[in-house]
């Protein structure tokens, strides 16, 4: 069930979101909604469930040796 909220935001920031949205082929408020599942912490629990049946697939690997910081950043 879908429910109205009211929210206040500059004239100007909501003008530019439209047009973003718009340019996205969606509307303001899908992004809305979009946004706030993610800020609410939603998340897919089919993903979620894929993620942990491949963590658990790999947990035999094993690297060999523990590396530093610098080469865990090397790009």
């Amino acid at each position: 069930m879908l429910r109205n909220i009211t929210l206040s935001a500059d004239e100007q920031l909501i003008n530019r979101a439209r047009e973003k949205a718009a340019a996205a082929q969606t509307t303001l408020n899908v992004e809305f909604r979009n946004w706030l599942a993610t800020y609410a912490g939603s998340q897919d629990e089919a993903a979620v469930a894929r993620f942990r049946d491949v963590m658990k697939q790999l947990a035999h690997v094993d690297a060999g040796r523990s590396f530093t910081r610098t080469e865990m950043n090397e790009r």
